[in-house]
């Protein structure tokens, strides 16, 4: 997957315009995603170095987010490639990290409203990316190998 050659059944069909036009909403979806991660992993940083609480399930939630983020982006971009394995990785991550962010939310008391609402923002953004991958669209231009 890291190298930048695929055998023709790795790559994807994206040599019509709505793959790269749909790859090009998902980058700019993970890349907001990432952009909110890095605003929840800022705040707290601030909040710490002014005297305020900051736990460190607050620290370690906050760089797990932006670390995903890092990650999700750099699959997307293999995958706009024709990296089917990492579109595949796309896939689930769009549709699992979002569930989990809010369940680990909802963890009565471990986290502040605030942290809440932001990390909230975080999983919608990328909970969004899901509805374009797994789409019609994309789905066509990564056909299952056989």
């Amino acid at each position: 997957m890291g190298t930048a050659r695929h055998t023709t059944a790795e790559t994807a069909h994206l040599n019509r315009p709505h793959p790269h036009r749909a790859f090009g909403r998902v980058k700019a979806l993970v890349a907001a995603y990432g952009a909110l991660s890095a605003a929840v992993l800022i705040t707290v940083v601030v909040l710490a170095s002014t005297g305020h609480t900051v736990t460190a399930f607050m620290w370690g939630r906050s760089a797990g987010v932006l670390a995903s983020a890092a990650v999700a982006y750099w699959l997307t971009v293999l995958a706009s490639r024709g990296a089917r394995g990492a579109y595949l990785r796309v896939r689930i991550i769009s549709v699992v990290v979002p569930i989990a962010i809010v369940a680990i939310d909802m963890i009565p008391g471990a986290l502040p409203p605030w942290f809440v609402l932001m990390q909230v923002g975080c999983a919608l953004v990328l909970g969004a990316t899901a509805f374009l991958v797994n789409g019609a669209g994309l789905r066509a231009a990564f056909p299952v190998s056989r």
